[in-house]
């Protein structure tokens, strides 16, 4: 595997929890597939996601009203999802101003990933 983790999130999570965390992450030693990491001029954008997708141990996935109102969080999500077919888990969620409830709505399946309030990461403590 390239990266340890991939980071999916929405745009308007960037800079409250998205780039703390990977920051974080980094400064811990993991190899961390993050956008402003990642991503050069020029790279085909699907392209760089898919490898990064394929290639990372563990997907955190911010999940927020953001998240779930965009479309490519929701298909880097569905491609996580696609590799726990095989009964890997891979899919480490991360709430993000957002209830169960919430959840419930846009994605029933995702409320099966453990994430109880005390386990819930907060960028600010992860640094």
């Amino acid at each position: 595997m390239d990266w340890d983790v991939f980071i999916s999130h929405a745009w308007e999570d960037k800079e409250d929890i998205a780039r703390p965390l990977a920051e974080a992450l980094r400064r811990k030693g993991l190899r961390v597939w993050y956008d402003e990491f990642t991503l050069r001029v020029g790279d085909s954008l699907r392209h760089s996601i898919d490898h990064g997708l394929a290639n990372s141990r563990y997907g955190v996935v911010i999940l927020s009203p953001s998240f779930f109102a965009k479309e490519w969080p929701q298909k880097e999500l569905d491609g996580l999802v696609a590799r726990e077919v095989s009964g890997e888990r891979v899919i480490l969620p991360v709430w993000h101003n957002i209830t169960a409830d919430q959840i419930r709505e846009y994605s029933p399946t995702i409320l099966e990933r453990p994430a109880p309030a005390e386990q819930r990461i907060d960028a600010d403590e992860a640094t």
